[in-house]
């Protein structure tokens, strides 16, 4: 299986690029993330995907480790093919997408042509978890890209709105609208998540 390849570009267009490693040329599909990075020619090193099927073996390459893995995540989903995965990489960008996921956010996968209110749904169902154990330490070092659910109290602000009733898509979404400040009590943050959530 090829995991990684480094070679010259030979051709590149918006949606796939030809690799020549030595002497041989490989098609790669990418996202328009990775396209935008790339440059016009020279040598690059891409991360790969090896998607086998019956009838076919297809390679998807990616500029970061990260977009790979975002990818492979999202094939693990039922009804989420390479096509789709790639589509959706190609509108949020990967740490974007982390924080829309393990923040449950459906309104960012809302917007990507193709993804329905269904299928957010599924996908936040499915991989909230997977990504926060996947990508714990940069969700950490990124907090202002990221709903504040990363951080312990806030955990514990939407654990204890779910004892009292609240879905906990529904208390996610009022802590992100919270302006929280840094040393936040756990009580503030559910002064003020009650605060929205009753109104």
């Amino acid at each position: 299986m090829i995991a990684q390849l480094t070679g010259e570009i030979a051709y590149r267009s918006i949606d796939h690029l030809i690799l020549d490693v030595g002497g041989v040329g490989y098609r790669l599909m990418i996202p328009l993330s990775t396209f935008y990075s790339l440059p016009e020619q020279g040598q690059v090193r891409l991360q790969v995907h090896t998607h086998v099927k019956e009838d076919a073996l297809q390679l998807f390459g990616f500029l970061t480790l990260e977009e790979k893995q975002m990818f492979t995540l999202l094939l693990s989903v039922s009804g989420v093919g390479p096509k789709l995965a790639l589509n959706i990489l190609s509108n949020i960008p990967a740490e974007q997408l982390q924080s829309a996921l393990a923040s449950g956010d459906s309104n960012q996968l809302n917007n990507v042509p193709g993804i329905g209110k269904k299928t957010a749904e599924r996908l936040i169902l499915e991989l909230q978890e997977k990504v926060r154990k996947t990508f714990a330490a940069e969700i950490a070092s990124h907090p202002e890209t990221v709903s504040p659910s990363s951080g312990t109290r806030i955990e514990d602000a939407i654990s204890a709105l779910v004892n009292l009733g609240y879905k906990e898509q529904l208390a996610r979404k009022a802590l992100n609208s919270l302006d929280l400040a840094d040393g936040t009590s756990v009580e503030e943050i559910l002064k003020g998540a009650l605060r929205i959530l009753v109104k």
